[in-house]
């Protein structure tokens, strides 16, 4: 996500985000056999640690609701603090554009009578809170600018993947839907984010 340390908040979310949502559901991730347990024991080779919980629908609504709050929230600042014409719009089309994402997944979850539930050992509100101090807290001008477009490379390559991986887990067919619907929209954000840092540099 942010890249050097200003830049460290958004990859404890997305981060974590993606690696709880690699798991998929199954329930046969953690059979295991009297023999292998026991070869691994004699060996005195560790047992590999259990798989982290796999993700419900609750747990996806949850992760990309907050995915779309946090980039959203940052496009606000951009769109202020901004000082490059390109960052600028680039900020108020996060601010629309996921807003109206975040929007879909509510109704959806409504509709669908889900909960958001945060996942095991979610950090998600610390890490927003961090990276909304570090951008309210940076300086305007070029240096919030590069910060700023260099997160939203990397921030949108993290949530196309958390997206992958959480269509994989997804057990409901409309919930999948929406998640495949979002991805084009998701990679046109990544697409004119990397075009602006291009010319940023």
């Amino acid at each position: 996500m942010l890249m050097g340390s200003k830049r460290a908040g958004l990859a404890i979310v997305i981060g974590a985000a993606v690696a709880m949502a690699a798991c998929k559901k199954s329930d046969n991730n953690a059979a295991d056999t009297g023999m292998a347990g026991a070869a691994a024991v004699d060996t005195g080779v560790a047992a590999a640690p259990a798989p982290p919980p796999a993700l419900t629908d609750a747990n996806i609504v949850y992760i990309l609701d907050n995915a779309n709050m946090l980039d959203s929230a940052a496009g606000s600042v951009a769109a202020t603090k901004g000082t490059n014409s390109e960052v600028r719009e680039f900020g108020k089309r996060m601010m629309r554009d996921h807003h109206a994402l975040r929007k879909q997944g509510e109704d959806l979850a409504k509709k669908l009578k889900v909960t958001p539930e945060a996942p095991a050992n979610d950090d998600s509100k610390a890490s927003y809170d961090k990276t909304m101090t570090m951008l309210n807290g940076a300086a305007k001008g070029k240096d919030f600018d590069k910060a700023y477009i260099d997160n939203e490379v990397t921030y949108h390559q993290a949530v196309l993947q958390t997206a992958t991986n959480a269509m994989a887990a997804a057990q409901n067919a409309e919930l999948k839907n929406l998640i495949q619907k979002a991805a084009p929209a998701i990679q046109a954000h990544l697409d004119m984010a990397q075009a602006i840092q291009k010319k940023l540099q």
